[in-house]
């Protein structure tokens, strides 16, 4: 049985009487006759909705997911624990249908549910100030860039070597049309240096804890953009936060970063959220909208939408962002999770992660052919250099239901064989030696394959 019926000739004609024209090639008059395709497509016959569902299924059964091998891939994206209360709440279908909350006194609860998602942002980065949300983290980056090219009068970007590729490629596409050039700081034993700023720079970037995994100064890096008068941006992973030195506490201007470690799935890339936060004085400079507290005329506690300096609300060229719909259901999602842990459960968990961290690093830099990428502070992912093609390695890994992290050659040629490994809770100690076993297997194996051919 087919799931959709066509329109019929005598739908068809209806519509163009309703039209006032006579025939088909009539309404497309105004299209000239060159550029009209006059056969019928050459498509293949439909199938039924079983035969759709079952050529999805084939499809699907292609990829593998994080739950059909021991993943220990990061890079940006986490397999965390999402607990079945977040489903049950963000499916209800006062969260999961509603459009944009324009009218506050039919919106109160996803209203309240902005504010305290801000709230909880705030917290975790020591600001004072948080939008409802952004796309991604790589679109809160250049968000923040943007902000910067308003707040300071510098004409380059800094960005740290050491920040997502994905947020430095977003920056660099956007800053073109802003006239603005971006220059890369270096890394030096895993960590960002900053050379040559002077007052033509605007805004210093860097990532807390980088791309490679390691925890930046960023007290430091905050003081030397504010010496030559640039603001400090930090693109922030949100769970470390709960351990490591706010950004507000750094003196860090602008703090960003992707959200889908906060109770979003993996989900093959997303969707997920990006959060922006900010001190007072760039307030009016933020993206998207904001949600606020007031009282209704009776005195009771209310919220509505304040402070949307984006163009559908003003003129296009005072605004500041064109987002029009915030990724509002994921940072929802976000929110509750960290209502679930709660402030110590938080701190627990990222203490976990840091004593697991710290074992598999351990374990890891004991097998021959393996070595340290950089030696600083870690949480929850590290970078490792094998002594054989890291992609065959992935590969024998793989064929053993373990993959081994990320290849970081594709973005970093300095390190062709470079790999990048993620410890969230969900690997224990029996994954973690698992890993160390086949790995090392495999670097055994690729090495002799090398010794062989040459």
């Amino acid at each position: 049985m087919t799931r959709y019926t066509s329109a019929t000739d005598a739908d068809r004609a209806e519509m163009l009487a309703a039209i006032g024209v006579g025939s088909i090639d009539e309404l497309f008059a105004d299209i000239p006759a060159g550029l009209r395709l006059n056969r019928p497509l050459a498509l293949d016959a439909g199938l039924s909705e079983q035969e759709v569902f079952e050529e999805l299924k084939a499809l699907a059964a292609r990829s593998t997911s994080a739950e059909d091998e021991i993943s220990f891939l990061g890079a940006g994206m986490y397999d965390h624990y999402v607990p079945a209360l977040i489903d049950s709440i963000i499916l209800r279908s006062e969260f999961l249908t509603p459009y944009t909350p324009y009218q506050p006194e039919i919106s109160q609860g996803g209203l309240q549910a902005m504010f305290e998602y801000q709230t909880a942002i705030s917290e975790l980065t020591g600001l004072p100030v948080s939008n409802a949300s952004v796309y991604e983290g790589p679109s809160a980056v250049a968000a923040a860039g943007y902000v910067a090219t308003a707040a300071s009068k510098g004409s380059r970007f800094v960005i740290s070597r050491g920040v997502h590729p994905h947020s430095r490629e977003c920056l660099r596409t956007l800053a073109h049309a802003w006239d603005m050039d971006v220059v890369e700081a270096p890394l030096h034993n895993g960590v960002t240096t900053l050379e040559d700023l002077d007052d033509d720079v605007s805004a210093v970037i860097v990532q807390q804890p980088n791309f490679l995994g390691a925890v930046e100064d960023l007290t430091a890096l905050a003081h030397r953009a504010k010496q030559v008068g640039a603001l400090a941006i930090a693109a922030c992973d949100p769970l470390p936060l709960a351990l490591l030195k706010t950004p507000g506490e750094c003196g860090i201007d602008i703090a960003v970063g992707e959200g889908q470690s906060l109770g979003n799935r993996l989900d093959f890339g997303g969707p997920s959220f990006g959060f922006f936060a900010a001190t007072e004085a760039l307030m009016r400079r933020m993206p998207g909208r904001i949600a606020g507290e007031t009282k209704d005329v009776d005195g009771k506690r209310g919220f509505v939408l304040t402070l949307q300096t984006r163009e559908q609300h003003i003129r296009r060229e005072k605004a500041t962002s064109n987002i029009c719909t915030a990724q509002a259901l994921n940072a929802l999602a976000g929110v509750i999770y960290l209502s679930w842990l709660g402030r110590r459960g938080i701190v627990e968990l990222v203490e976990l992660m840091l004593q697991r961290t710290a074992y598999a690093r351990d374990r890891l830099r004991q097998i021959d052919g393996v070595t340290e990428i950089h030696d600083r502070p870690v949480v929850r992912e590290f970078a490792v250099e094998l002594d054989a093609p890291v992609q065959r390695v992935i590969a024998r890994c793989q064929e053993q239901g373990i993959n081994p992290g990320y290849a970081l050659g594709r973005d970093y040629p300095e390190y062709e064989n470079g790999l990048l490994v993620a410890i969230t809770e969900r690997r224990t100690r029996a994954d973690i030696d698992r890993l160390v076993d086949t790995l090392g297997a495999a670097v055994a194996a690729e090495r002799q394959t090398v010794e062989a051919g040459a």
